[in-house]
């Protein structure tokens, strides 16, 4: 292999950043830790780091999403390459952006701890390093794209949920409000949701029952094309 040609180009550096959403039943969110290394210590930041030797860039991405999340078989998604020449002051380093999707009830504490991580409203992002609130709001923007025809949503939500949850899931993704009779007709129509006989009475006295997503049902459907907005 002639690699002479190899040696002529610049060396760039690789990165990854992960843009983790997270909903706690009212506001969309997104994870951020406090930086522990210059440039930029102690202000705020998406979970990243470089790309190793060994690894590809999704492998890369997913490694750094365990450790900040302790989760695995996780919703991710790459979401676009950030490249600027002057994004980062320490040196050249190209970023690929994935965002993910968890279920806040399922991060545990001990890793808010051990990273500095918190959670933040959308619409209450503090001042991040470099282009780190570009990519964020590039990953809102490719969420919401997402939602009305993939059922990704789902991700964000326990196991079993309402479907005022649901609601308030979506008019949180939107940041607009929906009106709730043609939003629960709609998603009803559609067949994907598995009703359970039990239901969730500690935000009211008559208590709204409980679905499921049903994953099987979904495919059947999805070749068809499917609209949830």
């Amino acid at each position: 292999m002639d690699i002479v040609k190899y040696r002529n180009h610049d060396k760039l550096l690789v990165a990854v950043d992960c843009i983790i959403f997270g909903f706690d039943g009212t506001k969309l969110k997104a994870l951020l830790i406090r930086r522990d290394f210059e440039p930029e210590k102690g202000k705020w930041s998406l979970m990243g780091g470089f790309v190793n030797k060994k690894e590809s860039v999704d492998e890369s991405a997913a490694r750094i999403l365990k450790e900040l999340t302790g989760l695995t078989n996780v919703y991710m998604e790459q979401l676009y390459c950030f490249g600027d020449t002057k994004r980062d002051s320490a040196g050249r380093v190209v970023s690929i952006a994935y965002f993910a999707l968890i279920n806040i009830e399922d991060y545990t504490s001990q890793l808010v701890n051990t990273h500095e991580a918190q959670w933040f409203p959308l619409e209450s992002i503090p001042k991040l390093i470099f282009d780190h609130k570009q990519m964020i709001n590039k990953a809102k923007e490719m969420l919401r794209n997402k939602v009305a025809n993939h059922p990704i949503g789902f991700e964000l939500l326990p196991r079993k949920f309402t479907l005022p949850q649901l609601l308030n899931l979506y008019q949180a993704i939107y940041n607009a409000s929906l009106d709730k009779r043609n939003f629960t007709r709609k998603i009803l129509s559609l067949g994907i949701l598995k009703k359970l006989g039990e239901k969730e009475k500690e935000t009211s006295r008559k208590g709204a029952f409980y679905y499921t997503f049903d994953r099987v049902k979904y495919k059947k459907l999805a070749h068809e094309g499917v609209n949830f907005i």
